[in-house]
């Protein structure tokens, strides 16, 4: 005969662990700012401060509606009970707590729901739970500094005052707690969570956005403006994909997702440099932005589907799902992780973002081959100096133009003389009769013989890969350079010195096939440093 038996978790042990689920500040504050925007706030006071003994106090204030002591007792419940709105942010009747104690060991939450009503206070107290070994939760009466607090943002009226204190997760000790170096550290802090909530909550914050309501939210006595990462205000963003795509749940009923796909203009096309900068055109921030509700749950990231690099930088993707797509999505406790089902990641990634991967590629490209080329036009100098000096004694045959327009010459080596065609070009810069940097070869070759100024030549391609990962990242070395090119310069004169009628198609597809190697045995290096972020 079966039996049960209860087991009642440790409360020490417990509410101890509870404190490592792996919060960082940013997430963990603005899970506590989470419920001011449930409360339908429309003011939010963050303050993050340090007093005279190094003690740190966070504190989140609103002016929602509140709570009375029934919903404040389930509130500050560990698994609280669900509220009736689905569309609110908080999910599991945790993050209040986890988040907050995860910072902190002392949690208390200041509220009255109406003019009419006191202010309430309850504390979740991590060394009272441990000393008394029991579920405690210590109801008081708010003190004077408290109820100040409470009334500057919400005077006379309903309303959520959440303090951490005795914070001593924050920043690392220091020698010297009120030291510089630990105001430093706290500075950091708040100049990191003032990003983030710009990020995160950019449809609260701007008044221009009509899917979210707007919200003043202040920290440390200044306001935080909203950080739209699609730069939708600059004439050269183009939105080159949109999609609103059904998602059948398990029940049969259909939610749907929104997909938008945004390239962003290259440095040099932003309207101004402060836009540039605002931007942060880093590798780092190319990716999939995710919302729930309207608030951002996570940040530029492909899911784990595709690596960031240098060519996506410019392509930024916003995604947008309502709570009806929770399950479907795998929302975490952080409501900072989403994993897509098969279905869903094969139409996004397979479908969806081809064309706008394509259009950020090549507009990347375009502009980088651009400016590869303008570093490239006068990094050949010393090469062009030291085989002009060699050239003649090196020759291992002889080329007469025959039709200059039409590229036509003749070459006489030890084979014969045979008819070909080769780029006839006049000097790019001066002196660069042997070395000539190009943006493109037909075919996509690294290298092809040509005449510059009756000198033999070999032009490069500085929109190759080789040219992008290899010469670029040593243009400030002249041996290096000097070396490839003389490498380069060898391997078109060889060409010249050994071609003969039945060769010349083999010399043709010997440089396409070494080039298509090339550019596969480059693929995985680190793209050059071109000056695209902060």
């Amino acid at each position: 005969m079966s039996r049960t038996q209860s087991l009642p978790p440790n409360p020490a042990r417990l509410i101890e662990g509870l404190r490592d689920t792996g919060y960082d500040f940013n997430t963990a504050l603005a899970d506590v700012v989470d419920n001011s925007i449930d409360a339908e706030a429309t003011k939010v006071d963050i303050r993050i401060n340090m007093d005279s003994d190094g003690d740190i106090l966070v504190t989140v204030a609103d002016n929602g509606y509140g709570m009375d002591e029934k919903t404040l007792l389930n509130g500050m419940t560990y698994g609280a009970e669900g509220k009736p709105n689905a569309k609110r942010l908080g999910k599991f009747g945790l993050g209040l707590k986890t988040a907050s104690t995860a910072f902190c060991r002392k949690l208390s939450v200041i509220t009255r729901d109406g003019s009419k009503a006191s202010l309430m206070k309850a504390t979740w107290d991590l060394d009272h739970v441990v000393h008394e070994e029991k579920w405690e939760l210590l109801l008081d009466s708010p003190n004077s500094f408290e109820e100040d607090l409470f009334n500057e943002i919400s005077p006379k009226a309903a309303g959520t005052l959440v303090i951490w204190d005795v914070v001593d997760r924050l920043i690392k000790q220091y020698s010297q707690p009120t030291g510089r170096f630990a105001q430093q550290a706290l500075d950091t802090k708040v100049s990191n969570f003032k990003d983030h909530a710009a990020m995160i909550y950019q449809r609260f914050l701007d008044p221009n956005d009509s899917r979210a309501r707007n919200i003043e939210m202040t920290l440390n006595g200044e306001f935080i403006t909203a950080w739209n990462p699609y730069c939708e205000d600059e004439p050269e963003t183009e939105m080159v994909a949109e999609k609103l795509q059904e998602v059948e749940l398990p029940d049969g009923s259909k939610a749907a997702l929104k997909v938008r796909a945004f390239i962003l203009p290259r440095k040099e096309h932003f309207s101004s440099e402060d836009s540039w900068r605002k931007a942060r055109l880093a590798n780092m921030w190319q990716g999939i932005y995710v919302y729930r509700e309207n608030r951002m749950i996570l940040p530029a990231n492909w899911l784990g589907v595709y690596a960031k690099e240098p060519h996506l930088t410019l392509l930024r993707v916003e995604l947008s799902f309502d709570h009806l797509l929770d399950d479907a999505f795998h929302v975490d406790i952080k409501k900072s992780r989403i994993i897509l089902n098969e279905d869903l990641s094969n139409w996004l990634f397979k479908n969806f973002l081809n064309a706008p991967r394509n259009a950020a590629n090549e507009r990347s490209r375009t502009g980088q081959r651009k400016e590869v080329y303008d570093k490239a036009k006068n990094a050949h100098s010393g090469s062009n100096t030291s085989i002009t000096w060699k050239e003649k004694d090196l020759r291992k045959a002889d080329v007469k133009v025959i039709d200059e327009k039409r590229g036509e010459v003749e070459v006489t080596n030890k084979q014969g003389t045979v008819r070909l065609k080769l780029n006839i070009l006049n000097p790019s810069t001066p002196g660069g009769v042997c070395i000539q940097p190009t943006d493109s070869i037909n075919d996509g070759l690294l290298w092809a013989p040509a005449l510059i100024d009756g000198h033999h030549a070999v032009q490069i391609n500085t929109g190759h890969d080789y040219y992008n990962k290899v010469y670029v990242p040593n243009l400030a070395s002249d041996v290096i350079v000097q070396g490839m090119d003389s490498l380069l310069w060898a391997l078109a004169e060889a060409e010249l010195g050994t071609i003969n009628a039945a060769t010349k198609t083999h010399f043709e597809e010997l440089r396409f096939e070494v080039s298509r190697l090339l550019r596969k045995l480059v693929e995985d290096l680190p793209g050059p440093e071109m000056d695209t972020d902060e």
